[in-house]
């Protein structure tokens, strides 16, 4: 398991790193894949994701997350091969808001924010009810259900 983790934000969100590679582990566990991969996490402030956002998405704002997926499907995931599965750019601004608004902890929100866009880049999608519910259930499984920061 390879993690490239950028933080363009102050020193105080260096601990994330640790903790993705944790979640990430959990999650390759939960889905039977072995961890033979390689992504990158960046974290930046809304000013940054605003103008992914704009220039890729062509959406006029900031947003929590975003996947940029590599692989198209998830074949390779489960040989031996080390697969760029590709980037989670993750807003700690937009972060910082959420974990007030849903009040739970800014470690549980960036936790969320990691898990989420990690099963994007796996394949999963919330595009219809059907989709959202496997995927938000799933991404609860893996963070154990707690809302209590302690992942």
């Amino acid at each position: 398991m390879e993690m490239d983790f950028t933080n363009y934000q102050d020193s105080s969100f260096d601990e994330y790193q640790k903790i993705y590679n944790s979640l990430a582990t959990r999650t390759f566990a939960k889905l039977n894949k072995k961890e033979n991969y390689y992504l990158s996490v960046i974290l930046v402030d809304d000013d940054f994701i605003h103008r992914i956002n704009k220039e890729y998405r062509h959406i006029d704002n900031s947003t929590d997350v975003i996947s940029f997926a590599f692989l198209d499907d998830d074949e390779g995931l489960n040989n031996n091969e080390i697969i760029d599965l590709g980037e989670i750019i993750i807003s700690t601004d937009h972060a910082k808001k959420q974990a007030e608004e849903y009040k739970h902890t800014l470690k549980r929100e960036m936790s969320f924010l990691f898990v989420h866009g990690l099963l994007h880049l796996l394949g999963y999608d919330h595009q219809n009810i059907e989709e959202e519910k496997k995927m938000f259930s799933l991404q609860e499984e893996i963070l154990g259900g707690r809302n209590d920061g302690q992942i």
